[in-house]
């Protein structure tokens, strides 16, 4: 299976699932869609990350293996459908006390408040900032200030719901 051609137009479920399928067969497609997420070509790599978020969790330990070049990735990225897809991955991710990337944190941290970034991007931000921060109490503090900071602004349902979870799992950690 070509998956090329597919990914460089506009996919739906149907495709995304004959996708997985094939790539969840052998390493081999797996690498093959992995180069195609590093694509130039705009459309080719964000449909190749979407293919990505269907993986089940069966198959993540293949996208966990990637989780430094994909937060390489999203620190560089400046697509905004991108950065949303990769929050998403590495949101879905767990992290121990030893996998925290400052780099990853300050990105998260600095787009919590920022008006200019899209909501969905800004409650992703939250909620990885969260899973980062919360086996040190000093950096759970840093963002229970961010979420206070943000009362300031209008916020959309989504990024409310976002901090106020957030905000009930800090309080569960204490």
């Amino acid at each position: 299976m070509d998956i090329m051609p597919i990914l460089s137009q506009r996919i739906n479920l149907p495709d995304i699932r004959r996708i997985v399928t094939f790539c969840v067969a052998n390493e081999e497609s797996r690498e093959i869609l992995w180069h195609l997420v590093l694509s130039a070509d705009r459309t080719v790599s964000v449909n190749a990350l979407w293919v990505l978020t269907h993986f089940d969790s069966s198959h993540r330990d293949w996208i966990v293996a990637r989780r430094d070049e994909l937060t390489d990735i999203l620190i560089e990225a400046t697509d905004v459908a991108k950065k949303r897809i990769l929050l998403q991955l590495l949101r879905d991710m767990e992290y121990e006390p030893d996998d925290i990337r400052t780099d990853l944190l300050d990105f998260c941290l600095s787009k919590i408040n920022s008006e200019c970034e899209p909501y969905a991007i800004r409650a992703f931000s939250i909620y990885l900032a969260f899973k980062l921060c919360r086996h040190y109490p000093e950096l759970v503090a840093e963002l229970e200030e961010h979420l206070t900071m943000l009362t300031q602004q209008a916020m959309s349902p989504g990024l409310i719901c976002a901090r106020n979870k957030t905000i009930i799992a800090i309080e569960r950690l204490r």
